[in-house]
């Protein structure tokens, strides 16, 4: 596990893809906690989901970065460097 992520070049200016998880609302699913891709803005949902969409995302796309989508939580997850980290100060997108 990396000490720092190396992987903040990735990081654009997104919109959040839906006010849900994007994969759920299209198949009907069911989630638990959001996450937002930091690179596209795809919002899936959390590895305790049925469906863990915003990993697959990862997989499927190699974007390393996502932030919280839950109001209040200013977390980041890389995946590539398996690191937990927040950014302190700003505001954090999330579903309502």
């Amino acid at each position: 596990m990396a000490k720092d992520c190396s992987h903040l070049d990735t990081v654009a200016d997104v919109s959040p893809s839906a006010d849900g998880c994007e994969d759920c609302l299209r198949t009907g699913g069911r989630w638990v906690h959001l996450r937002m891709c930091q690179e596209c803005g795809h919002v899936g949902c959390c590895d305790s989901s049925p469906n863990k969409h915003a990993t697959a995302h990862w997989h499927e796309t190699s974007h390393p970065l996502i932030r919280s989508y839950e109001p209040g939580e200013e977390w980041w997850w890389c995946y590539a460097d398996e690191l937990m980290f927040e950014t302190g100060g700003g505001s954090s997108p999330s579903h309502s």
